[in-house]
């Protein structure tokens, strides 16, 4: 089966990969364009990835009602689980998609990242 690139990134990834009707949407970070890191607490940092999720889905053909798993990692769950959920809930449509949620040390000094799969067509 064939593989569609999408995005690009200074790290070792693709930020999504299309096979069939699937795509699998890499680990995204609270950063900008320029690679800065956007918002101060949770709450701001989670709707940069969102925004940055809702970019590469778009790329890839897909809307944000098209997830149907993702996984949300914190560095921090006991602590920002209610406010990462409270921005979460107001970007997807229902149904919600199926989600996994973590706690982890993450790579760089970042509150949360998020990862999708998304179905299309």
């Amino acid at each position: 089966m064939t593989k569609e690139a999408f995005g690009s990134s200074a790290a070792p990834l693709t930020p999504a990969i299309k096979v069939g009707n699937t795509i699998y949407v890499s680990g995204q970070v609270p950063v900008d364009e320029h690679g800065k890191i956007v918002g101060a607490d949770v709450a701001g940092q989670t709707a940069q990835v969102l925004r940055n999720l809702e970019r590469v889905l778009a790329e890839a053909g897909a809307t944000p009602a098209d997830v149907v798993k993702t996984l949300v990692i914190l560095t921090d769950v006991k602590r920002d689980f209610a406010a990462m959920n409270a921005v979460y809930r107001e970007f997807f449509p229902q149904p919600l998609p199926a989600r996994s949620t973590i706690g982890a040390q993450l790579a760089i000094e970042i509150l949360v990242e998020i990862e999708a799969v998304a179905v299309v067509g």
